[in-house]
């Protein structure tokens, strides 16, 4: 399979058959999971499964490493269509929308809960992860994982070198700009702004902050004819503030996905965007004190900014013809276990990503964490609060992969000053839009 098959859809699958069988050992009933977490984050994942492992002795899952996110899900549509899956896949959460079309090649969440008699309460989820992973009804499709957000972070050597205060820290556009400008002409950072994920921050977020579709259909969610919603006023005005900043001399632009991060632990960005797990990454290698804090709002069009959206990934459950009940029983334990208080305070303390629940960032609350941990609740405080709405609750976009690609190769020929803000996104809108009509044609059934 390649890319372009896995971007489109999974229509082709479901004329395969399934003949994985049952597997056990020692007497425990194996579990396969295929996961796209490397580096320390990875092993903090084999480390999760050992501790269910060790809590009980019924069921044994084998964590399997795969590659990226894209060649997870790559590689567990292949094997769905060959008859022979893992029973839970880790999928980033721009693939939501792709593993929801796979149709009976998974099992809703909140079917394989029920069906074990195992009650999850998608009201103890933060508002922003439940959001991204539940249905138009508000049931769980896919079991919450690892969930960060994006945020702010801000090298406070570089705003005292400013003249800018330390502790009262820009909280909307216009003072970040102000404090850019600052920055800039009292030579305190080679950098001013930067940023990581240009698409995910300047336009998921910022859109679900100010409570404005990305897309119609309330982002994918009502329908697979959803459209591009890049005209919406809100987009013209920060697309246009951008532009502007990058040919002052405030922003620069720092590359694609996450390259545009690495200036900040260097110490040459004075404030940059990026997800909150890169937390680990702040720790080990800034030289200066810092600080992470919520994302922006323009004060000028809301005072109350929503929820922001999630990033990260979560587990889909797979299916297949001679799957047993006691597999499926399985999983929804092993999906138990990761939510239970302990467990995901622990994997939240040890990985840099929010709590999945309520109950585990009130107890990290309780225990002191945030104070002795400034800022790492920012991605909390984020996602939690306030209500998601229709147009702040996530995204379910096919080909979001490549619609984000385009986005930022639009972003791109702006600010390297081949187009203004008008085209760039008409051309972006355009262009996804015929993403988002290939998908359609796809998985229309």
């Amino acid at each position: 399979m390649n890319r372009r098959d896995i971007l489109l859809g999974t229509g082709g699958l479901l004329a395969s058959p399934f003949v994985a069988p049952s597997v056990r050992a020692q007497g425990r009933t194996e579990i396969q999971f295929w996961y796209g977490l490397g580096g320390a984050l990875g092993e903090r994942v084999a480390e999760q499964v050992t501790r269910f492992n060790e809590s009980q002795s019924r069921f044994r899952v084998n964590a399997n490493f795969r590659g990226s996110y894209v060649e997870v899900m790559t590689g567990a549509i292949a094997a769905w269509r060959a008859g022979t899956p893992p029973h839970i896949a880790q999928v980033f959460e721009v693939g939501t929308a792709t593993m929801m079309a796979a149709g009976p090649a998974i099992r809703p969440t909140h079917e394989l809960l029920g069906e074990a008699g195992i009650t999850l309460d998608p009201k103890r989820y933060l508002a922003g992860v439940r959001g991204y992973y539940s249905d138009t009804q508000g049931r769980m499709v896919s079991m919450p994982h690892n969930s960060s957000s994006a945020v702010l972070w801000i090298n406070l050597d570089a705003f005292e070198k400013a003249g800018l205060s330390t502790t009262d820290l820009p909280k909307t556009w216009a003072e970040i700009r102000a404090a850019a400008q600052k920055i800039k002409a009292t030579n305190a950072a080679e950098i001013p702004i930067s940023t990581a994920w240009p698409t995910w921050v300047m336009f998921e977020q910022m859109s679900s902050i100010h409570d404005v579709g990305l897309a119609t259909k309330a982002n994918g969610f009502e329908g697979l004819d959803a459209q591009m919603n890049l005209g919406a006023p809100i987009f013209a005005k920060h697309t246009n503030m951008l532009l502007e900043m990058q040919r002052e001399g405030t922003f620069v632009y720092g590359g694609r996905d996450g390259d545009g991060f690495a200036s900040f632990p260097a110490g040459k960005a004075a404030m940059s965007f990026n997800s909150s797990a890169g937390r680990a990454q702040v720790q080990r290698e800034a030289k200066f004190r810092w600080a992470s804090v919520v994302l922006p709002y323009h004060g000028d069009l809301t005072q109350s900014p929503r929820n922001g959206v999630i990033g990260g990934a979560s587990l889909w459950t797979l299916t297949a013809r001679n799957r047993t009940a006691e597999e499926y029983r399985g999983v929804a334990e092993f999906y138990r276990f990761i939510s239970e208080v302990e467990q995901d305070k622990w994997w939240h303390h040890v990985t840099g990503y929010v709590p999945l629940t309520l109950a585990a960032y009130e107890a990290s609350k309780a225990e002191g964490y945030y104070n002795q941990n400034p800022g790492a609740d920012a991605a909390i405080i984020q996602l939690s609060r306030a209500e998601p709405t229709p147009n702040s609750q996530g995204f379910r976009l096919g080909g979001f992969v490549e619609i984000r690609n385009i986005i930022q190769e639009e972003l791109e020929r702006g600010f390297q000053g081949q187009q203004n803000t008008e085209t760039l996104l008409a051309n972006a809108n355009r262009r996804a839009d015929v993403v988002l009509r290939n998908f359609e044609r796809a998985n229309r059934r």
